[in-house]
């Protein structure tokens, strides 16, 4: 008797085990995206011919998972980390992270979620979800702007307008559930240096999508440098303009976008303040504009991005403005292949183009 009910307690442990392991899931995911052409934006030093990695989207992979908690609850993770694709470099550049795109696990349920570790800054989503080339660090001009440097490292003719990165670490996000189509994310990162704890990232971003109209504010004040802290907070750029004194950053955003189904038209407007430790200071103004239109299994895309660059911090005013136009093809639901040109002028620079030609593809 006794071993047949030690045998039914095992039977039941099995079970039970089973059930729960079919509770989880985990998801290997990721994008592969290649292209080949021709870059040079203004105030680089050289054009280069290449084949690179993220035309259209940073090449990357990863995991991510879910695991049913019970009582309307769940544990969540992800681990992404980015990828040079035409090298099979790991990282956006030098010295990356690993796991710069996410690294984080967090809690969810009717509350909503909350999440720790690394995630996307409150910036990213709004920039990227509002213009139509989306997350192109290479040819999205709002992107582009908000951050991508020109000219050589610690010599920049221009740095980018976000500071602090597309992610931040060593963060908690707290996001809100959908509220008839309206979702927020407010995001807290500790800036973990030492006898400063006052230097910290705060932000928030709300999202809004009902029907064919789409509307995004963000807000942050950000005083620490991603990926990794010590670094200065936008640029190390020191002369002929001393970036590197700029300690603090405070963005103000907003987007909408609607979809006419001849055309799907996007406008952005931003303002970022820059402050230093003295009285110098710089303020960026930047305004978007871009349309999607279907054409055959793809669509069409147009974008332009102005901004104007002021302040004591510099000796004279500066500018720039970027155009991109580009036809995506799709050749599936996860693959695609694409052709963009982006014209590009920045203040004491000559105007410049470049051309890209590549496939995406996600899995």
């Amino acid at each position: 008797m006794q071993y047949k009910t030690t045998s039914l307690l095992v039977a039941a442990a099995c079970l039970q085990a089973a059930s729960a392991y079919a509770q989880t899931n985990v998801t290997v995911q990721g994008t592969v995206d290649l292209f080949a052409g021709s870059l040079k934006n203004s105030g680089d030093a050289a054009r280069r011919s290449v084949v690179n990695s993220g035309g259209m989207t940073t090449s990357y992979f990863g995991f991510k998972g879910s695991e049913d908690l019970g009582s309307g609850l769940r544990a969540e993770f992800a681990l992404n980390g980015f990828f040079q694709g035409d090298t099979g470099t790991s990282g956006r550049f030098g010295g990356d992270n690993l796991f710069s795109r996410d690294a984080n696990v967090g809690i969810a349920g009717g509350f909503g979620k909350i999440q720790f570790g690394r995630g996307l800054a409150p910036s990213f989503l709004p920039t990227v979800l509002f213009n139509p080339f989306g997350d192109s660090f290479n040819f999205a001009p709002l992107v582009v702007h908000a951050y991508v440097p020109s000219g050589a490292f610690g010599a920049r003719s221009w740095i980018a307008s976000n500071a602090s990165d597309s992610g931040w670490s060593n963060q908690i996000i707290y996001s809100t559930p959908d509220f008839n189509g309206l979702r927020a994310n407010l995001h807290y990162q500790f800036g973990e240096a030492a006898g400063s704890n006052g230097i910290n990232n705060v932000g928030i971003n709300l999202l809004y999508f009902k029907g064919p109209l789409g509307l995004a504010a963000f807000y942050h004040n950000a005083q620490a440098s991603n990926p990794n802290g010590g670094a200065a907070l936008i640029d190390a750029t020191a002369a002929p303009v001393n970036y590197r004194a700029i300690n603090k950053q405070r963005a103000y955003f907003l987007g909408g976008s609607y979809n006419f189904q001849v055309a799907k038209l996007f406008a952005t407007y931003q303002i970022n303040d820059d402050d230093t430790a003295t009285a110098a200071g710089m303020k960026d103004k930047t305004f978007s504009l871009g349309a999607s239109v279907p054409a055959g299994p793809g669509s069409v895309l147009a974008s332009y991005a102005r901004t104007k660059r002021d302040g004591s911090l510099l000796a004279s005013d500066l500018e720039r403005d970027t155009m991109s136009v580009g036809y995506d093809y799709l050749l599936s639901k996860r693959t695609d292949v694409y052709a963009i040109y982006m014209s590009d002028k920045i203040t004491g620079a000559s105007r410049e183009g470049s051309f890209g030609v590549g496939v995406r593809h996600r899995f």
